[in-house]
């Protein structure tokens, strides 16, 4: 649920878990296994019976003895394995608001990958709404793969500028709705790789600076503003994914690359071409722990053409906007971004309830004039974890990040950021 950053969180009420009646035994009871399950799965049902979350410790406050938790036979059910965050936050972006955000994982089939689902609603004292709903399902035996990534936003926010040499004191609001309808379909190469298409539509209108600087032209301005923005054409799509949980990865590894040409066949004023390459890598270390280094290169560039302004890379302008902790989104935009973050998630619970990560990235942005990669913007910092579900291993993060300029803040996720 990265769409959202915020600096601080007061849960409005019990953080709420729904698991599906066939996954959950009764009052600490456990369930025996299924003689269907794999040895792997085993091992998988125990661990988990052995941990707690949220929800185990508030059903215990609530009624003192009736216990954890626990797995049933089936790992793979079909039931539905959701959690649902209600808050309150605070960011530079967006002031105060009111969430309702969460995600869900479920088996369509016993062959396949689990599916997840993550969605949220968010209004904020400055009028913004923000309502992703972005699904990532997989058929039996894994042959297809089905992304959705749909958005609606009404969304007054700072933008600094192009390029990396701009500074927090550039940033004024600019004024827009938008909907973003992305989809895919890909089908199974071979084992855990996949290549397919897909159609993505953006459309923003309404946009206005509200507060630009007087007497000068923004970057905006000189690189053509203008009162709507649209953009649409086909994907072609590759993905690489063995890690073996998508949530909340222990291991594994993750490649997605995104071709897009939206040409004036589709509507385009103009014809442009982008390409997004996401590559991320999980290693338990050391061996044997629940500890995770985990490794994440996002590379987002404009092949050719002019790409729209709100369209353009920028912080925290990927998919689950979680690029750039240390900085606000919209901090830096260009032509060409490439990022990398290196993050160390640590264990420091038998019950597997807290945790603790460090983390450090860095961005660069090409400049409009040079088209050349000048500037580094790190970020680093480090947080905590709480596991909120322990069947789709979710956890609440809690970070602190810092970056260059004064720029700081506190980043809240629910599940892991890469």
């Amino acid at each position: 649920m990265g769409v959202f950053r915020i600096t601080a969180i007061i849960l409005l009420s019990l953080l709420q878990s729904f698991i599906a009646g066939a996954q959950i035994g009764s009052a600490g009871i456990p369930i025996p296994i299924s003689d269907t399950v794999d040895h792997a799965d085993v091992i998988i049902a125990s661990e988990l019976n052995n941990e707690n979350d949220i929800v185990d410790v508030a059903r215990n406050i609530m009624h003192p003895g009736i216990g954890k938790r626990m797995m049933t036979g089936e790992i793979k059910s079909r039931k539905l394995r959701a959690s649902v965050v209600p808050a309150a936050g605070y960011t530079l972006q967006t002031d105060f608001a009111g969430i309702v955000g969460g995600n869900a994982s479920f088996y369509t089939d016993t062959s396949a990958n689990p599916s997840t689902v993550l969605t949220s609603l968010t209004y904020t004292s400055r009028s913004q709404i923000i309502f992703p709903f972005q699904g990532n399902f997989w058929t039996s035996k894994d042959k297809y793969n089905i992304l959705i990534d749909w958005r609606y936003l009404y969304f007054p926010s700072f933008t600094y500028g192009l390029g990396g040499y701009t500074s927090l004191s550039d940033g004024y609001l600019v004024n827009y709705s938008a909907i973003h309808i992305h989809q895919a379909v890909l089908r199974k190469l071979r084992k855990n790789m996949y290549i397919g298409l897909g159609f993505n539509l953006d459309y923003f209108w309404n946009i206005k600076e509200l507060n630009p600087p007087v007497f000068v032209a923004t970057d905006f301005e000189n690189y053509g503003f203008a009162a709507t923005e649209f953009a649409s054409g086909l994907t072609f799509n590759f993905l690489y994914d063995n890690r073996n949980n998508p949530i909340n990865a222990r291991k594994g590894n993750f490649a997605n690359v995104v071709y897009r040409p939206n040409l004036t066949i589709f509507g385009n004023t103009v014809t442009w071409h982008s390409l997004t390459i996401d590559i991320r890598k999980y290693i338990t270390f050391p061996a044997g722990s629940k500890n995770v280094l985990a490794f994440w290169n996002y590379d987002w560039l404009t092949l050719s053409g002019k790409t729209p302004y709100l369209m353009l890379p920028n912080t925290g302008g990927d998919p689950y906007s979680n690029t750039g902790r240390g900085y606000i989104p919209g901090r830096y935009r260009g032509d060409d971004m490439v990022y990398l973050e290196g993050e160390y998630r640590i264990n420091l619970s038998r019950s597997g309830i807290f945790g603790a990560v460090v983390f450090a990235n860095a961005q660069s942005f090409t400049e409009l004039a040079s088209k050349r990669f000048e500037t580094i913007a790190p970020g680093y910092g480090g947080g905590i974890r709480i596991k909120f579900n322990k069947f789709s291993r979710t956890n609440v993060s809690i970070d602190y990040a810092f970056g260059r300029g004064g720029s700081q803040g506190m980043f809240i996720n629910v599940g892991e950021v890469f």
